[in-house]
């Protein structure tokens, strides 16, 4: 099986992409929503539980690959993971900072995260090495993920708004935002109340498809990508609770539990 974890249901955004670009294989998806959210609490929490999630999947699920679908944790965490288990081929996720410069017109984009991912060295280096390439309005946004988490709409609605609005004009002329990144999992569904709310001539940009191309990359390379007609089937996990995860892997990816 391939793990997948995030900090509640927001990577199922990017178990959406996996299971289109790897109909074959297995998945367990762990949902640390007891602990969340991660991105309002410091490094040092987000690492012993990314730990410890880790052990879990691999000593009682025998993992073969592990994606850490959450900004936060690989932002904080996945150097270390690395170290420890050299022989688990890992992905992570990271706002998608370089594609958002191969499409900005303007120059100018807006980038969404918790506040632990806008504060992280990760993503500090990542905007300094794209920097004078286009002007970045790094906006943490307490409180969305967690809307998002608990489907709770008029918040998602409001807090989006509110973190747009401080983003700047959106729009597609000379100083406008023309690109917003959704720099968390979480984000990616609350597209539509985004896409509204700053115009359809912005793009938006998250991360699930390269993250999914990455996975396959690694397993064909490493002889171990799942071949077949059979879609593999889905393990749900989570610290919260179960019935929540089933709602929302029901309502965003369809699945029938």
């Amino acid at each position: 099986m391939i793990g997948v974890f995030d900090s509640g249901v927001g990577g199922l955004s990017v178990l959406k992409s996996l299971r289109a670009q790897l109909p074959a294989e297995k998945f367990v998806y762990l949902a640390d929503s007891g602990f969340a959210p991660y991105g309002e609490r410091g490094d040092a929490f987000v690492i012993e539980r990314t730990r410890a999630i880790v052990r879990q999947l691999r000593d009682e699920h025998a993992i073969k690959a592990l994606v850490i679908a959450c900004n936060t944790a690989t932002a904080a965490a996945i150097h270390l993971v690395r170290t420890e288990h050299p022989d688990l081929p890992l992905i992570g996720v990271e706002p998608a900072l370089k594609p958002a410069v191969a499409l900005s017109k303007t120059g100018r984009i807006g980038v969404m995260a918790t506040r632990g991912t806008v504060a992280s060295a990760k993503l500090r280096a990542l905007h300094d090495s794209l920097k004078g390439q286009a002007e970045f309005i790094l906006q943490p946004c307490d409180g969305l993920a967690d809307a998002i988490q608990n489907h709770d709409v008029a918040r998602i609605s409001a807090l989006c708004r509110e973190y747009t609005q401080a983003i700047g004009p959106f729009g597609v002329q000379a100083g406008q935002v023309d690109t917003l990144v959704l720099g968390c999992t979480h984000y990616a569904f609350a597209w539509d109340t985004l896409q509204k709310v700053v115009g359809t001539d912005v793009r938006l940009i998250e991360t699930g498809e390269p993250v999914a191309r990455q996975a396959r990359r690694l397993l064909e390379a490493a002889g171990q990508l799942r071949q077949g007609g059979t879609p593999g089937h889905i393990t749900l996990l989570t610290t919260g609770r179960q019935e929540a995860l089933n709602a929302a892997a029901q309502r965003w990816l369809g699945l029938t539990l």
